[in-house]
């Protein structure tokens, strides 16, 4: 341990305030740092890794920071690596920054022996999980499946055992929930595979049942921080329990006021728990926001304090007054859109503004589409967030799964997805037999077909389509070397019988959109085999994913379309929150809202991330009237509105009754407010369009 001397040397480098540093500081046992939005979360968990490296004498490698979202680490990671630059002394090789599921692979990588797992086993995707569970049930009631899914992985995160879901099932559902669900953990730990929900379940339970591992995990980690700590759900917090140890070395760094995800099974329990169970935990709050004005943090402030509260919080900001939240009645739904990109146009002239300086959130992704619709008619440039991907659409994903196998004949996932896509009379119970003979032999799904020693305990009836299978991937992977990539593509497309499979699976509007995108997916790699002068094989090895899922990043200078959850962690000079009405957001009838009051909260908690995601200004609108079906019914404001009590003039000057007047009018309207602000601003001699 250094002097304070070194501390506050540190400390004047990074401009903390005096609850940051304090929460950098404190390293007598566990930690809690309430972070408001905006509060500077990031930077404590950074300056505290770089501190424990510096100044306390740890070594990178004894440190494991968790979060969320890949982008969430990577961000931690290159803080991390900017801080130590100026010390060249220091390694940083073996620190761990990681998502909880990343941590969860690299753990059960280590540990594959102590769960019968082979150490290359296979990470099932949804659609992967989905069919099994589809096959299990014999059943083509997609709905149904998905909340079983859903069911299961609950259920998984809760730390609930297919025994206890059979002895605790409330009805007949759930009852052959639980029988199926531990029909599904003996099938695919038959495949040698995990679902996403195992890989932090699976870890827990052997730290709870090994005390060789666990004592060996607890020595390997000296300090963990977590970040985003409400969104942890049941077996998140026991892992967190159980690698800290009796030492329970650790910062927690979260808002109860940001928890919105219990639908998928995060809790605030482990807040209330974490006080129970660690009598000496330190509180530390962060209530200075470093992100919006006064106006803005009020109307946060006033809305959240109508939940019951786990922790007394209240943000505050230097950044002076601001401009007024502006509330913003609209007729309909059409008009919200037209005036929103009106305003937004208008806004972006008078504050000489980027288009990526704005965003529109809603509750939503169905609230989405007009909007769309008239930023593109207007030629505003967006991106949407939240939105499927086109390569993330599960026909694109089949077809994928059989160039992965061409490229890597050792690719289970792909293996187990490309053999029952179409179906070819390959079953569960085959690729059972066939899983656990690979795992034994600690081979691929794919080679395992060719070994003799499969053959001799295989019937011919599951022998015969298999060999099949590998013998067409075989002849594909010859091809793909050899011949022009558009006539592989035909002839394998043809030889998948995929449109068939779409027409005989799906009705027929369904499956003429999917066949549309499949072929324009096999146009779109013909063009690139072309205008590289490559064979497919090549095509397919340098295809990387991921930087065409990320073409919408933030340095783009267009307007952000986000959902509220996806906007969590964001953040804009201007925002405008669109559809807050009641039945809207809150998401829920009054009556609900009367019923279950934990829902209402969680709404609320919601309109407080919306709020807090604005920096500058921000605009709120709702619909009197909204479309349902081919009538309208009549809306009414949110009690979020109500709840904000902001600035008394802008709410009486904008809750005036709504004009019906026609479309063409509301244009013009519009317009003639677009040129009005244009018009007050010293424009400089280059037009917007043209800096």
């Amino acid at each position: 341990m250094t002097s304070h001397a070194s501390t506050q040397k540190t400390t004047q480098k990074m401009k903390l305030n005096p609850q940051q540093q304090q929460a950098v500081d404190y390293l007598e046992g566990p930690c809690l740092v309430l972070a408001g939005a905006g509060s500077g979360k990031t930077g404590v968990i950074t300056q505290k890794i770089a501190h424990l490296i510096n100044d306390c004498g740890y070594e990178p490698r004894h440190i494991v920071a968790m979060t969320f979202t890949n982008k969430a680490a990577k961000e931690m990671q290159e803080r991390v690596t900017k801080i130590m630059s100026s010390n060249s002394q220091v390694n940083l090789k073996g620190l761990t920054i990681s998502t909880f599921h990343s941590f969860g692979v690299h753990f059960l990588r280590a540990e594959a022996k102590h769960l019968g797992l082979k150490e290359k086993f296979s990470i099932l995707d949804q659609d992967d999980c989905f069919s099994i569970l589809q096959e299990l049930c014999a059943t083509t009631d997609k709905a149904l499946i998905k909340t079983m899914q859903s069911t299961i992985s609950l259920w998984k995160n809760g730390q609930i055992t297919p025994e206890q879901a059979l002895t605790d099932a409330k009805d007949e559902q759930e009852l052959q929930f639980a029988r199926v669900y531990a029909n599904y953990n003996g099938t695919i730990k038959a495949y040698q595979a995990v679902d996403f929900d195992d890989l932090i379940r699976l870890p827990v339970e052997l730290l709870q049942s090994n005390e060789e591992v666990c004592n060996r995990w607890q020595a390997k980690i000296r300090y963990m921080l977590v970040d985003e700590y409400q969104d942890t759900n049941a077996v998140q917090y026991q892992l967190l329990r159980l690698l800290s140890g009796i030492r329970a070395m650790f910062t927690a760094v979260g808002d109860d006021d940001q928890a919105i995800y219990a639908w998928r099974g995060a809790t605030l329990d482990n807040l209330k728990l974490l006080q129970t169970d660690y009598p000496r935990l330190k509180l530390i709050k962060l209530e200075q926001n470093y992100r919006s004005t006064e106006r803005i943090l009020n109307a946060a402030n006033a809305v959240i304090a109508h939940n019951p509260k786990l922790f007394d919080k209240k943000l505050w900001s230097e950044y002076g007054e601001g401009d007024p939240i502006r509330v913003i009645p609209m007729a309909n739904e059409d008009e919200e859109a037209e005036s929103v990109v009106m305003r937004l146009q208008a806004h972006k002239i008078s504050q000489n503004a980027q288009f990526s300086d704005y965003a529109i959130l809603y509750r939503g992704n169905h609230q989405a589409r007009v909007f769309e619709q008239a930023l593109r008619k207007e030629r505003v440039p967006y991106v949407l967030s939240g939105g499927q991907s086109f390569f993330e659409r599960a026909e694109i994903r089949d077809i994928m799964a059989y160039f992965r196998l061409l490229n890597n004949i050792n690719d289970d996932p792909a293996f187990i997805r490309a053999v029952t896509t179409p179906k070819r009379g390959i079953g569960a119970a085959t690729l059972e037999h066939l899983g656990q003979y690979a795992g034994r032999r600690d081979t691929s799904l794919f080679e395992a077909v060719f070994e003799t020693g499969f053959e001799s305990i295989s019937t011919p009836r599951q022998l015969g389509p298999l060999v099949e299978f590998v013998e067409f991937i075989n002849t594909f992977e010859e091809r793909a070397a050899r011949d022009e990539a558009p006539e592989v593509l035909d002839d394998l497309i043809k030889a998948i019988g995929y449109e068939t499979y779409l027409f005989d699976q799906f009705d027929e509007r369904q499956a003429q959109n999917k066949w549309k995108n499949v072929v324009d997916f096999m146009a779109w790699m013909k063009r690139r085999a072309e205008d590289d002068n490559k064979k497919l094989s090549e095509v397919i090895q340098s295809m990387v994913l991921i930087s065409m899922l990320d073409k919408g990043s933030q340095e783009e200078n267009v307007v952000r379309l986000s959902t509220l959850h996806a906007s969590k962690g964001l953040e804009y000079p201007h925002v405008f929150l669109v559809g807050v009405e009641e039945g809207l957001l809150p998401h829920m009838s009054r009556d609900d809202a009367l019923e279950d009051p934990n829902r209402i909260e969680e709404e609320r908690r919601l309109m407080y991330v919306g709020i807090t995601r604005a920096r500058k200004s921000l605009h709120i609108t709702w619909c009197q009237k909204r479309r349902r079906g081919r009538d309208f019914e009549n809306r009414e404001a949110s009690r979020f509105i109500k709840e904000m009590a902001h600035d008394k003039d802008a709410k009486r000057d904008n809750l005036k009754e709504v004009p019906q007047i026609t479309p063409k009018q509301r244009i013009e309207m519009l317009k003639a407010m677009l040129a009005k602000q244009a018009g007050q601003q010293e424009l400089p001699l280059k037009t917007p369009d043209a800096q």
